[in-house]
């Protein structure tokens, strides 16, 4: 089996690199090598007719995105579109990562798959067209949504928390957005576990395509992911932290050009059933992050 793996640098991209490898050849590309702004670009990366892609690439600069609505559709909407065509042509099978973002963050229970996507920034828009033309595309797909991405690498509110611990007395923190902290790792092998499988169901005429929520379990605010950070570094004595106290503020405290959600929280009810997979709790991944910057 050969895979194309697109967004190499970025996080998830990152850790699939090794999550993969047990499954066949890995063709890597950065988004130096696959130009998500040009065509051509993207079309050559399928000369290597690969029986996989996995897009790990993606415009996430989600305050940027309010001013920068054209490029951000154009990257999470226009290239998508482009990726799923081509694999339709040569009848590869696409895996594509999504977000909470698409809904509006307002239901009082995790959002399922079948709940009305709803966007309320710009971001969110552009995420949620490049899964619509996925569907249209008529390729083999998978589309897993997660949230509150963080590794020990990268640009990430893990990274932030802590560097901003060891600079700072106090922490002011938005404690009423809620959702799962997911780490990249958990995402990259859960992946590795989707692709082996589905690839096995598309032998065997059995596979259909859909859109799944890949999160981990448990749930907290951002105000809460801080506070175990901090503490769990702090316990460890691994890095210096100066801040004294982490304090929990409403979302108005912090205002932002973006939207956020409310409520990130996504049922991961169809993507266990279905591909047998076991999502820990969001401290799990959480801790093993720590312990690698720790080391980093």
């Amino acid at each position: 089996m050969r895979i194309l793996l697109l967004g190499t640098t970025g996080q998830v991209g990152w850790e699939l690199q090794r999550a993969l490898q047990p499954l066949g050849e890995v063709v890597g590309l950065a988004r130096a090598q696959a130009d998500f702004d040009d065509a051509e670009s993207l079309r050559a990366c399928f000369a290597i007719k690969p029986d996989v892609l996995i897009n790990a690439v993606a415009y996430t600069a989600v305050d940027q995105a309010e001013s920068d609505a054209d490029r951000a559709m154009r990257i999470n909407g226009d290239a998508v579109r482009l990726l799923a065509e081509e694999a339709r042509k040569i009848g590869a099978l696409l895996i594509h990562y999504s977000t909470d973002y698409v809904f509006d963050g307002t239901s009082t229970v995790p959002y399922t798959e079948d709940m009305a996507p709803a966007p309320q920034s710009e971001y969110g828009r552009s995420k949620l067209a490049g899964e619509k033309a996925i569907a249209a595309s008529g390729c083999d797909f998978i589309v897993l949504r997660t949230s509150w991405v963080f590794a020990s690498r990268g640009k990430n509110f893990v990274r932030t928390v802590l560097r901003l611990a060891g600079e700072r007395e106090t922490l002011r923190i938005v404690a009423d957005q809620h959702g799962a902290p997911t780490s990249a790792r958990l995402i990259a092998d859960c992946t590795a576990r989707i692709v082996d499988q589905a690839v096995r169901e598309r032998k065997s005429a059995s596979f259909s395509s859909g859109i799944f929520h890949l999160t981990a379990s448990g749930r907290t605010s951002w105000h809460g992911l801080a506070t175990r950070i901090v503490d769990r570094t702090r316990a460890v004595g691994s890095v210096p932290l100066k801040v004294v106290a982490v304090e929990a503020i409403a979302s108005a405290d912090y205002p932002l050009p973006a939207k956020r959600p409310t409520n990130s929280s996504l049922d991961t009810t169809r993507v266990r059933e279905r591909f047998a997979l076991h999502l820990p709790d969001w401290t799990v991944g959480l801790d093993l992050c720590l312990a690698e910057s720790s080391t980093a």
